[in-house]
């Protein structure tokens, strides 16, 4: 049975348009785990277009699962994760002009800049995950930087139709064997909904699935437990 980490990102995101204090993303995530979520995943970006530090911090106090940062590899969010030391962090790309995560590291071409982060985050106790797209090099290499986990990338899945998905799924599908042919834990988030993710689970082999968007968007006609306890019965 995979873990499901719900990312509250985009109730910080409803918030932040008005720039009060309501919704609160602690709250949310307290009500997620009360559904069965396994862990909490947020992304502090460098603009704070969302989470802030301060939400972070409390979160490290209250999560009562797994808390799971997602950032970038900077040396000011690498020196934030130190200081926070939560359980896990994703390195991920990020550029301050998309909505959303776009695709997954580039690992091969940033080695040299990765592999001292994830040295720091090891020195810490932190395990260590990198988001990725379903390449087969991408994914030799973040064994090769010791990390501990990958993320699947899952957007291109999640975003093509017909013969294109199935071609993508497959995609997923090698890439999660040769992840744990390489001794990765293997987790997977994107994109994902309650209508695709099914295919994706029945892959098996991924351990956490990690999704944000889908599960605030029907939180929001339906509440919050409701809509975490869905996702939780079609990972099961």
């Amino acid at each position: 049975m995979a873990r499901l980490g719900v990312n509250v990102d985009h109730v910080a995101t409803i918030r932040q348009a008005r720039g009060g204090t309501e919704p609160d993303p602690v709250t949310a995530a307290a009500l997620c785990e009360l559904a069965g979520a396994e862990g909490i995943t947020v992304h502090l970006r460098e603009d704070r277009r969302h989470i802030q530090d301060r939400d972070l911090m409390v979160l490290k106090r209250t999560v009562q699962t797994r808390l799971n940062l997602e950032m970038a590899a900077t040396e000011e969010m690498v020196g934030i994760a130190l200081k926070v030391v939560p359980d896990c962090v994703t390195l991920v790309p990020e550029k301050r002009q998309e909505l959303t995560t776009e695709g997954g590291l580039d690992v091969v071409r940033n080695r040299a800049g990765l592999a001292r982060s994830i040295d720091l985050l090891h020195q810490a106790g932190i395990t260590v995950s990198l988001f990725v797209d379903p390449d087969l090099e991408q994914i030799k290499e973040c064994a090769r930087l010791k990390a501990d986990c990958i993320e699947i990338h899952t957007g291109s899945y999640c975003s093509a139709r017909g013969r294109a998905q199935a071609g993508e799924l497959a995609k997923i599908a090698e890439a999660v064997k040769a992840g744990k042919r390489l001794g990765l834990a293997v987790h997977a988030g994107h994109g994902l909904n309650y209508v695709n993710i099914r295919p994706v689970v029945l892959l098996g082999g991924i351990e956490e699935f990690n999704i944000g968007h889908s599960i605030i968007s029907r939180a929001v006609l339906v509440g919050m437990e409701r809509a975490v306890r869905e996702m939780v019965e079609l990972l099961n």
